[in-house]
């Protein structure tokens, strides 16, 4: 490991981002079906200890290449300087429950806040990666820009707590509009790795709801990729995401978005 963080203590942050992400992906895929102990956070949540070493490996990168920087992350809190002009989000491993049960729909995600980030696959090698601007794919040493498409019909949808906008919006409804299903097929992945497939062309778009999810540990290297992919990134409103945001559709493009947002707002309950 200190080879690896070595090499990229002068990257920049996109490289730094990928190899954070990397760093923790190994950890992932070395410890998966290990029958790793639970340690419950509360609320039905819980973390393994592939969770806590993979969020570690990815920590000792982020310091060694940005010491200045702050941290937060899903299993450790915020690390660094409180009044640090930048921070980095880190979610070690997003579908816990996935993986604890023995599946491999999960992501590692490292997210600098409104800069690079990063998205790791820990079973196929593949990792989305933006530098802010650009986004690419990167597998096997060979980086291809993402291709964001619709043609496949798979919408993920987070049926995940909490709701913060029931009952003006439950993406049960959603699945359940007529018109979703003669344009659309559903998917319930449960991990933010649906939200970058949508950069990488395996989903025409994804719709959790929430508030500010670019702060998220889960959602803020996701939503990166996405933008950076040229994809279509909303609230479930059709406003921007941000401080005043309301869930997200990240859609392929703009017909998809369009479509869903229709959907959305028809199964909205109106006043009166």
């Amino acid at each position: 490991m200190r080879g690896v963080i070595d090499a990229w203590t002068h990257a920049d942050d996109a490289g730094v981002a990928a190899a954070a992400a990397r760093a923790g992906a190994d950890v992932v895929r070395a410890l998966h079906g290990r029958g790793l102990a639970r340690v419950d956070k509360g609320a039905g949540d819980f973390a393994t200890q592939a969770d806590v070493d993979a969020e570690k490996a990815i920590v000792d990168i982020i310091r060694a290449a940005r010491p200045a920087d702050a941290i937060l992350g899903e299993e450790g809190g915020h690390q660094g300087a409180p009044g640090a002009v930048r921070e980095w989000l880190v979610d070690p491993l997003c579908g816990t429950l996935n993986y604890a049960v023995g599946t491999r729909e999960v992501a590692v995600n490292v997210a600098l806040r409104d800069g690079a980030a990063a998205v790791a696959d820990p079973f196929t090698g593949e990792i989305l990666v933006t530098d802010g601007a650009t986004a690419w794919t990167s597998r096997d040493g060979v980086e291809v820009p993402p291709a964001p498409t619709s043609t496949g019909r798979l919408v993920d949808v987070n049926l995940d707590p909490p709701f913060p906008n029931a009952p003006g919006f439950r993406a049960v409804d959603l699945l359940a509009h007529p018109g979703f299903i003669e344009r659309f097929r559903p998917r319930v992945v449960s991990t933010t790795l649906a939200l970058a497939w949508v950069a990488a062309g395996r989903r025409a778009a994804y719709v959790t709801d929430g508030g500010d999810l670019t702060r998220s540990v889960h959602f803020a290297a996701g939503i990166a990729v996405c933008r950076a992919a040229g994809c279509v990134v909303t609230g479930i409103d059709g406003a921007p995401v941000g401080p005043a945001g309301r869930g997200l559709v990240a859609a392929a493009d703009e017909e998809t978005h369009e479509l869903l947002m229709s959907m959305i707002h028809d199964r909205a309950p109106r006043g009166g």
